[in-house]
């Protein structure tokens, strides 16, 4: 069942608690947001509920963290991207947040303080469970309708995300609409071949999306580059050096190599692997095919071979989701298989990039406006590939059955 949008809402004139996801780099020294990606991608909501009055409910980080602080500089940040007035009430649900809101008039805008500075928000909760938290009662009476627009947090099981759909009617905001509109499509109706490029550090999640793609044939091939690549190497029986495996090892990814093996052992044909990687020796890159890789050099890129048999797959394609980046792109010296998969991928009819480092990187070379769709939130896009039902869409979905 699709999850209610804006549009069915009628919330004109209605109080709206908004859930976003402002979580964003920030300097813990200044309290200067570095990066306000996350904060644009959320203006088309916000702009869309003008007639409304608008309770932003966020977070910042995580406590322990560092960058886990008020968001005073989050509520000044959309303040200038807005060019309108954003009021910051450092409270969440008590008397000064309660006395803003009832102040507030159609086309004004308040930002509650962080909500993951109470404890509730920190547990990970059925949909049934975070209903009855203190938290969503008290942030219910607030308005008169939800909306989540937090596609980042949509994997997080936590109370302002699945539990206020099921006390007040909800609808997805035009973001999380969007990404659940777009993800969907590389599991029915995106153009022929379907290749997914998995690449980066998070092991566990790329082999459970390239076990999904192909067990469900969604995917005609997967091709694994970064750390995902060296896993799968290592279960095709190559020696990659110490380092690399010792990195395997420190990220506790073992166990993922035989996941691996499993998988080669059902769909080696369409898996494609490295066949040269590049590896730092001498402070240099030198490349050097799998057979062959050094004892002591850390495997950090793919090689030149490897990028030109990858490229020469994706231009064949139709679709292609691209997660995780080729090697230490931070470096310049191993940041070609990143750079050059980017920019195949950008030139295929239907692309979708997976969030996280590589939307980093595409933003920096400037090809954003080349690719069908660029996750924001990395995460929750990967679960979304896993097949997973993700659980703000799915407290959505039971919202639209619950209001109508």
């Amino acid at each position: 069942m699709p999850i209610g949008t804006i549009r069915d809402l009628g919330s004109e004139g209605k109080t709206v608690l908004l859930r976003l996801d402002l979580n964003s780099p920030i300097d813990p020294s200044s309290n200067l947001i570095l990066d306000d990606k996350r904060f644009r991608e959320h203006l088309p909501t916000i702009r869309a509920l003008d007639k409304s009055r608008v309770v932003i409910i966020t977070h910042q980080s995580r406590p322990g963290k560092k960058d886990f602080t008020t968001l005073e500089a989050h509520a000044e940040k959309l303040e200038q991207l807005l060019g309108k007035p954003v009021t910051y009430v450092d409270s969440i649900f008590g008397r000064p947040a309660r006395e803003a809101v009832h102040r507030m008039r159609p086309g004004e805008i308040v930002m509650l303080e962080n909500v993951r500075f109470n404890a509730e928000e920190n547990l990970t909760l059925k949909p049934e469970e975070a209903k009855k938290t203190h938290l969503v009662k008290k942030l219910s009476t607030l308005g008169d309708v939800f909306v989540n627009d937090a596609f980042g947090t949509a994997h997080r099981s936590q109370p302002t995300v699945v539990g206020l759909p099921l006390a007040m009617r909800s609808a997805g905001g035009l973001l999380m609409e969007k990404e659940v509109f777009t993800l969907s499509k590389v599991f029915s109706g995106a153009p022929q071949p379907v290749c997914m490029v998995l690449g980066g550090t998070k092991v566990d999640d790329s082999i459970d999306v390239a076990r999904n793609v192909l067990d469900k044939g969604i995917a005609d091939t997967v091709i694994v580059i970064g750390v995902v690549a060296n896993v799968f190497l290592i279960a095709a029986g190559y020696d990659i050096g110490k380092p690399s495996a010792q990195l395997i090892a420190q990220l506790k990814y073992q166990p993922e190599i035989e996941k691996a093996k499993a998988i080669l052992a059902t769909y080696k044909d369409r898996v494609i692997m490295p066949q040269t990687v590049a590896v730092r020796e001498n402070n240099c890159r030198k490349e050097y095919p799998v057979t062959k890789i050094p004892q002591n050099a850390p495997v950090l890129d793919i090689g030149m071979d490897a990028i030109h048999d990858m490229i020469g797959v994706l231009k064949k394609s139709g679709t292609v989701v691209l997660n995780g980046p080729a090697g230490l792109f931070e470096e310049s010296d191993f940041a070609t298989g990143t750079y050059e998969m980017i920019k195949a991928a950008s030139k295929v009819d239907f692309s979708v990039v997976g969030g996280g480092h590589t939307a980093v990187v595409i933003e920096k070379m400037g090809l954003e406006g080349d690719f069908t769709h660029i996750s924001t939130g990395g995460g929750a896009c990967i679960e979304f590939l896993t097949g997973k039902v993700l659980p703000a869409v799915e407290a959505l979905e039971q919202s639209k059955k619950i209001f109508g």
